[in-house]
This record gives C-alpha cells, sequence and structure tokens, in this order.
C-alpha cells in the first residue's frame, strides 16, 4: 500500500515561518552563503588557469607527442644492461626497506611522547608536534638533495632521506593511533601499583602494535616508489638509471626502467597489503 505525501499549506507554512522566522532567515543566509563561494572557487579557477598560461592547443600538441614518445618506448628493451638494472631493483628496496625501518624505529618513541595520553605537559607536548611537522613537512625529494650534499651520491643519501621524512609522518601517525587508545587497560595497570611505563609497555602497547605495524607496512609499499624518484637526484637506485636513459634519450630503455618499477611496487602492494589485513584481523583475503 503506497503512502500518500502531503505537502503543507501555504497557512500552514506561513504559521512555521512566523512561528520560527530564523528558519527561513538561516537557509536564505546558508544560500548566499553556498553561491558566493561556488563563485568564488570558478573565479579562482579561470583565474589560474589564465595566471598559469593554460592552453588547450598546447595541451592537443602535447597529447600527441606524448604518443609520439609512447610509441619511440616500444618494445621495453634493456639492452645490455638487464643486470645492473637487476641490481638496481635491489638497491631501490633496500634503500625504501633499510628507510622505513629507520624511520618506523625512531618515530616510535616521537608517537608516545607526542601522544596526549601519554605526555600531559603541553609544552613538551607541542614541541615535540613540531619536531615532526618540520621533518615531515619537508619533501623526501628535497631530503635527498640534502644529503647528497652532505653524504655524497648513491645511496645512503636516498636511506637517509626516506628515514628522515618517514619519522616525521609515521611519528604523526604513531601518536595518533596511541591518543585513541582504550584508558581502561592502563588505568587497571595503575591502579594495581605498576609505573606509567609498565601501564604503556603492557597496557597500551599491545592495543597499538598491530595499528603501527599495518602503517609501517603501508609506508615500505609507498616508499618503495619514493626511493624511485630519490633516485633521480642522485640518491642510487633505479632512479639514476632512469635520468641517465632520459637524457641521452634511451626510450626503450626507459619504458623498461618503467616497467620494472611498476612490477615492483604492484609486488609490493599485493604482499604488503595481504599481511596488514593478517595483522590486524582480517580472515576474508585470499592470497
Amino acid at each position: 500500500m503506497s503512502r500518500a505525501r502531503i505537502s503543507p499549506s501555504p497557512e500552514d507554512r506561513a504559521r512555521l515561518m512566523a512561528l520560527h522566522p530564523q528558519l527561513a532567515t538561516n537557509v536564505h543566509g546558508r544560500s548566499i552563503a553556498t553561491i558566493a563561494l561556488l563563485v568564488g572557487l570558478a573565479l579562482l579557477a579561470v583565474y589560474s588557469l589564465w595566471h598559469l598560461g593554460f592552453s588547450v592547443s598546447r595541451l592537443g600538441t602535447g597529447i600527441g607527442q606524448l604518443f609520439y614518445f609512447v610509441t619511440l618506448m616500444l618494445p621495453p628493451n634493456p639492452g645490455t644492461q638487464l643486470h645492473l638494472y637487476m641490481d638496481a631493483l635491489g638497491e631501490t628496496l633496500a634503500i625504501a626497506f633499510l628507510g622505513t625501518l629507520a624511520g618506523a624505529v625512531l618515530a616510535l618513541p616521537f608517537g608516545f611522547l607526542a601522544a596526549k595520553n601519554v605526555i600531559a605537559n603541553p609544552v613538551f607536548h607541542l614541541g615535540i608536534r613540531r619536531v615532526l611537522d618540520v621533518l615531515r613537512g619537508v619533501d623526501k625529494l628535497i631530503w635527498a638533495l640534502i644529503y647528497v650534499t652532505v653524504v655524497g651520491l648513491g645511496p645512503f643519501a636516498g636511506i637517509l632521506a626516506i628515514a628522515t621524512s618517514s619519522i616525521g609522518e609515521l611519528g604523526k601517525l604513531f601518536s595518533e593511533a596511541v591518543e585513541a587508545s582504550d584508558r581502561k587497560p592502563v588505568e587497571g595497570i595503575v591502579s594495581t601499583g605498576g609505573s606509567k611505563p609498565d601501564a604503556v609497555r603492557f597496557g597500551m602497547l599491545p592495543q597499538v602494535l598491530p595499528v603501527l605495524a599495518s602503517q609501517v607496512l603501508y609506508y615500505f609499499e609507498s616508499n618503495s616508489r619514493q626511493s624511485t624518484i630519490v633516485g633521480i637526484v642522485g640518491a642510487g637506485g633505479l632512479g639514476l638509471h632512469l635520468a641517465e636513459q632520459i637524457r641521452v634519450l634511451e626510450w626503450q630503455k626507459v619504458s623498461f626502467l618503467i616497467l620494472m618499477m611498476l612490477i615492483m611496487v604492484a609486488v609490493i602492494d599485493f604482499i604488503s597489503s595481504r599481511l596488514r589485513f593478517a595483522i590486524i584481523g582480517r580472515r576474508d583475503v585470499t592470497f
């Protein structure tokens, strides 16, 4: 049986507005604010396109040029340097693994110190948060440029760049996970005479450890891509060879290196996602 929709009569609507005039005012004000916001965003987009020199003709020419470069890249061919590229692939994975591991180990204490439910002092808490902001506010590529200048070319600079940025990123995520933990186990340990470190070690850490481990696995997957990018500025790995082959216009080798990167990322994504699901207790994932 269908239910008929009854709309209010004009008299009822007028009576309602007379009793609650703020309803009409709020709706009218919100409508004007929404329209003004949309108009402002549209004007900002038009100004940005004009200021940055956006051109439809250049876009069409660029797409045609892109297809031309794709034809130059086919078929992917490493030439006589396959063994060199495989070594570079292993170097890229090592940079991502060691950088993520070092960043996670150093981010763990920062994560607890930056959590409000562990350190109640607002000045200390604010200082730790700002340190993490500085570390993650600088892109990995910038850190790589800095470390290449400091320690020289090679994978060591890439490891330091990945680790430094990961400290800030993982430290923030760790602190949020710690702040979201249940207080009852901590209070139970303290009420039975346990110290504050005991409460953190036995009441808080077991709760957040699976979450922290899944976050580290995700960042290893992300850093495996970033380790290729930092290699372009001289920090080792596939990126170093990729930049070199682009400079000498060896497009088939470039496509082969890109294909290696894609396969590497896909394999790491498959393995790390399964490990994350296993850690957090998901049972509905098939290998």
